[in-house]
């Protein structure tokens, strides 16, 4: 069964996510109407179904009916829970039937943290929270949060910037499509950096796209063939090439030696550090 998105009312230059969900079919109506705008729902029969989404495909959230799993493997439960840790998994009860409270014990056994009771208004509100919480804030909060505390006089062209290229990582690779974020003519954009004496744009967004691939990889169940493709990248020969040549180190071994934060700690290092004073006074946006 293919994707089913909700109707997408956005706000500026943001992205409804993507959630993989085992649901009753009323569950998955509501749950779509509760969701417009903020994520839309790869509806699944079956836990085995989820897996291959959480191998294929960039799902920042899986959502569990707790009535509906009652019936599923608990090993293959368990074993997403396991195997993609940083990929929230919640559960949901939208009614109370005679075998809930064992299969919220199954679940939990399982290894499943999250449980939300939606029979009450304010369930909902706390569930489209927690199902976007993770897009919202994470690296791109983070990434942010560096400019801030290393330069917390940035002017607001190049928070911009930084929220740009966080915002954008995961999934464009090109300086063309950083400035059109950004409304600035590519060549423009170069030059302005050029001039002072700061490293080029395509440094912070190739180095803020292997610190979004070092956050993916810290879910074992990903590979790293999965993890180029989802970043986009032409082949897992191309990803292999771009760490090796930035970082001095086999794929495998960037994978034991970085973490998301880590990556962004080295992004700091590199690009921030060394060059505060003149980030303290430079405006991407202005001439």
């Amino acid at each position: 069964m293919t994707c089913q998105a909700s109707v997408v009312a956005q706000t500026t230059h943001r992205e409804a996510v993507p959630i993989a969900t085992v649901l009753s079919p009323d569950e998955r109506i509501r749950i779509d109407a509760a969701g417009i705008g903020l994520y839309h729902s790869c509806h699944r029969e079956s836990i085995e179904q989820i897996t291959k989404d959480l191998r294929t495909n960039r799902i920042h959230a899986v959502l569990l009916s707790v009535n509906v799993c009652a019936h599923e493997n608990p090993n293959r439960i368990a074993r997403i829970v396991r195997e993609y840790p940083r990929i929230p998994t919640v559960a949901v009860v939208s009614q109370y039937l005679p075998q809930t409270a064992q299969a919220v014990l199954l679940l939990g056994r399982c290894g499943v943290r999250t449980l939300v009771d939606v029979r009450d208004p304010r369930g909902w509100q706390e569930l489209r929270r927690l199902l976007i919480r993770d897009h919202a804030t994470n690296l791109q909060r983070l990434g942010v949060a560096l400019l801030d505390s290393e330069v917390p006089d940035a002017r607001g062209g190049l928070r911009q910037f930084f929220q740009a290229v966080f915002e954008l990582a995961p999934r464009v690779s090109t300086v063309r499509g950083l400035s059109e974020r950004l409304s600035v003519v590519p060549s423009t954009l170069m030059s302005r950096f050029f001039r002072n004496n700061l490293p080029a744009p395509k440094q912070y967004l190739t180095l803020a796209r292997l610190a979004c691939a070092a956050q993916l990889l810290e879910n074992p169940g990903l590979s790293l063939a999965t993890a180029a493709n989802q970043m986009d990248y032409s082949s897992p020969q191309s990803f292999s090439r771009h760490v090796l040549m930035l970082m001095r180190m086999t794929p495998t071994v960037f994978r034991e030696n970085y973490d998301g934060e880590g990556m962004l700690d080295h992004f700091r290092r590199e690009l921030i550090a060394p060059y505060v004073d003149t980030l303290r006074h430079f405006d991407p946006l202005i001439p």
